[in-house]
């Protein structure tokens, strides 16, 4: 059973020796949302599985509007998260997955072209559902290529209806009202992982107000990774992770970026350096910016 990285060569082991096993295209682009369905269509590995971020990792969708704009319409049923991208309710991501055919016995891979940014909220929700066997394929498609690995246009075949049962989650999700009642406490403390001039509040293209829960540190996403699109060493994430928190006990760690998205990379890079499993807040700076009356900050941290 693979939980944290997958390796391409471990990856095609799986799939000679007939492992019961799923694997997941989460390719996307936040700002040409229909571009990751696009780049599947070109090329994905072949027998994977398309998924959405907004349609089927979020509790929203687009329709559209009278004047053929864009609206967007929250789901039925109560989403598990605010935010821009709002988490469904664990009964409606356990119907998408039995719809998809996915089974409790199944191992799961999941891979994207964006450097585990959208692929990692797949990794999460798995775990959120109780399903421990998920895996991140180390290096994306790139490095499936790189290493000769067929990639196929055809379309996929439809499966056969399963019926995933949701277990006791093994990720744990924070909400808002949390983070503001444990604001600046030392049972607290927050990884923001959007890049550096959105944290500072010097740009900010998405959200109504710019900048950074007070008390938040920043470590981009991107960070995680090396020169050839994997993830560092364990020794070294742990060590970079250390020296940002100076002391502070991991097992305080929030982590959080615009949407709930891209914070999952830093919190698999926690868990890769050994460091335990840590919080998100889904909500993020989204739900947090959108919330009268809560603080904000602008510039670095003290």
């Amino acid at each position: 059973m693979y939980t944290t990285l997958i390796s391409v060569e471990q990856l095609q082991q799986l799939q000679a020796g007939g492992t019961p096993l799923m694997v997941f295209d989460c390719s996307f682009d936040l700002m040409k949302p229909e571009a990751g369905a696009q780049q599947y269509a070109a090329a994905h590995i072949p027998g994977a599985v398309f998924a959405n971020l907004d349609t089927d990792l979020s509790a929203k969708h687009g329709v559209p509007g009278a004047h053929g704009d864009v609206v967007v319409a929250q789901e039925d049923g109560v989403p598990a998260s605010g935010g821009r991208h709002p988490l469904p309710s664990r009964e409606k991501f356990a119907a998408w997955l039995s719809g998809i055919g996915f089974s409790n016995e199944m191992q799961a891979v999941v891979y994207d072209r964006n450097g585990a940014n959208f692929c990692g909220r797949l990794w999460w929700m798995l775990k959120w559902m109780g399903h421990d066997a998920v895996a991140v394929l180390d290096g994306g498609l790139q490095a499936w290529q790189a290493a000769g690995g067929e990639v196929t246009s055809r379309e996929e075949p439809a499966r056969f209806q399963s019926n995933f049962v949701p277990g006791e989650p093994l990720a744990q999700l924070v909400t808002t009202e949390t983070i503001a009642r444990r604001l600046g406490q030392p049972d607290q403390q927050l990884i923001d992982a959007r890049a550096a001039a959105r944290y500072r509040g010097e740009v900010e293209p998405l959200d109504p107000i710019a900048g950074h829960i007070p008390g938040a540190l920043n470590r981009p996403f991107a960070e995680n990774l090396g020169p050839d699109g994997k993830f560092k060493p364990a020794s070294q994430l742990r060590a970079e992770f250390e020296a940002m928190l100076m002391g502070r006990d991991p097992a305080t760690v929030v982590h959080q970026c615009g949407s709930g998205v891209s914070a999952v990379p830093n919190l698999l890079a926690m868990q890769i350096a050994g460091l335990g499993t840590t919080a998100l807040y889904a909500g993020s700076w989204s739900e947090w910016s959108n919330t009268p009356g809560l603080p904000t900050r602008q510039g670095a941290e003290p």
